[in-house]
């Protein structure tokens, strides 16, 4: 059964899921995926003229999904966790499912459970015993080791490299390039800046960088 998917936020985050949807579904009969377009309350004339160029429209704004037909899932195309976790509190009480995305050149051992509204990137790569929250997203060509633990709304960027036992707690975003040593935990809606090197456990709420992270 084909389902209707919105994506929601215009900026390249979002554009780039639409990517994951599209390539999931290359050369399906009937596709899993029908993406309608976008949905974002303050999208720029740059990224509407972007989604142009996508062939799907803007919708309108968030609320868009308040109205949308049974059956409709979404998928939040915005890449700060912070954000990201506001716009799903938003979202569920229109009761629009999350769908979870994998693009098939991820990889993802045995034994992980996800919640909705995962995305795996192309190149993201899991390897076994893996627990991930809500709305996690790993991106394009990051790493997370085994037995980590990554609750709702974490974002791993580009190139990032979580070894294995880690937990990373609500809202943390490991920046591009970033790596968390093994058995580390980085604290609720912490940042890891990129290019930093995590050698012990990060508290809440801090932005840490640099080699050794501080």
């Amino acid at each position: 059964m084909t389902v209707p998917l919105v994506i929601v936020g215009c900026g390249g985050h979002g554009r780039e899921i639409l990517t994951i949807a599209r390539a999931m579904d290359a050369g399906g009969d009937p596709p899993r995926w029908r993406p309608l377009g976008f949905v974002d309350d303050r999208p720029s004339e740059e990224n509407l003229k972007r989604v142009q160029r996508l062939d799907l429209p803007w919708l309108g704004g968030i609320e868009w999904l308040r109205d949308a037909r049974d059956g409709t899932h979404h998928v939040i195309g915005i890449g700060d966790p912070r954000i990201r976790r506001a716009v799903a509190q938003r979202v569920d009480r229109y009761g629009s499912p999350a769908a979870s995305l994998v693009h098939p050149d991820a990889t993802l051992g045995d034994d992980l459970r996800h919640g909705p509204g995962f995305v795996a990137f192309p190149g993201a790569r899991v390897t076994t015993n893996v627990t991930l929250g809500r709305h996690v997203h790993l991106n394009q060509n990051c790493t997370v080791g085994h037995d980590c633990v990554l609750a709702d709304h974490v974002s791993v960027n580009p190139l990032a490299a979580v070894s294995g036992d880690c937990q990373l707690d609500e809202g943390v975003l490991i920046g591009t390039t970033a790596a968390v040593l093994q058995g580390l935990r980085v604290g609720r809606d912490s940042t890891v800046g990129a290019g930093a090197c995590v050698v012990r456990d990060v508290p809440p709420g801090l932005m840490v960088k640099g080699v050794p992270a501080r």
